[in-house]
């Protein structure tokens, strides 16, 4: 059976994160339709998709490429992450109620099991997530607007910068951070926040062995891997299993 739009963004949105396909590397329309199954233009809809979360760079007339990131560029967007979510956290630490606080505690769970499980490219949307449920706790779309815009351009830099034993240290500062909440200590969390993302721009490293996968051949095993994989029963798609 053909996949559901939010079953081909997972399936393309992991092989990406998971930093086994090349920056600038082609995602063709016409062999993921086929690889998938679906019309090329369910393909362009989701790449699109992807475009805007900026883990493809969509060039006119030639075609959608791996976001090819470099690390110059993560100081400007680090600084403004710690300026931002700074002042995120200390509202917060005045204003969190406790179904968010059990709701973020949970959350930090769910990575932390992603990380046990190997499985990076859960562990970076996790870990964006957080502090994106950090922005939606504020109940200001202009702050949720500009955090998301701010999240989807570090993505691809943890996913091809961090190292992925770095990721147990980012659940570990989360729990600092949601202690700091919890606690209503708004300079603690304050503190807590811009210290991790801080932390999180020193761990970006140049990486000696950049991924060098064909974008269509990586999608194409792991989409064949989880066609292969057997269904739950809660009928929910398995995870791809790397």
């Amino acid at each position: 059976m053909p996949p559901d739009d939010e079953t081909l963004h997972r399936v393309l949105s992991d092989a990406l994160l998971s930093a086994r396909i090349a920056p600038g590397a082609a995602l063709r329309e016409v062999a993921l339709s086929e690889v998938f199954g679906v019309s090329r233009e369910r393909v362009r809809k989701v790449l699109q998709r992807l475009g805007a979360e900026r883990l493809l760079e969509l060039i006119p007339n030639r075609g959608a490429f791996a976001a090819a990131p470099t690390l110059d560029q993560a100081r400007e967007v680090y600084e403004a992450r710690r300026i931002l979510e700074g002042g995120i956290a200390g509202y917060l630490a005045q204003t969190l109620d406790e179904p968010t606080t059990r709701a973020l505690a949970a959350h930090i769970g769910a990575e932390q099991r992603a990380v046990e499980q190997g499985d990076r490219a859960a562990s970076i949307r996790l870990s964006g997530e957080f502090h994106l449920m950090l922005a939606r706790a504020t109940r200001n779309a202009l702050v949720l607007g500009e955090l998301q815009h701010l999240v989807s351009r570090t993505s691809m830099l943890v996913a091809l910068f961090e190292p992925a034993r770095a990721m147990r240290c980012a659940c570990e500062e989360h729990g600092d951070i949601l202690s700091a909440l919890s606690a209503g200590d708004s300079s603690r969390a304050m503190k807590a926040m811009q210290q991790h993302l801080a932390l999180i721009e020193t761990r970006l490293r140049p990486n000696a062995e950049q991924p060098s996968g064909d974008a269509v051949e990586v999608i194409r095993a792991d989409w064949a891997a989880l066609q292969a994989a057997p269904q739950p029963a809660s009928g929910l798609a398995p995870k791809v299993r790397r």
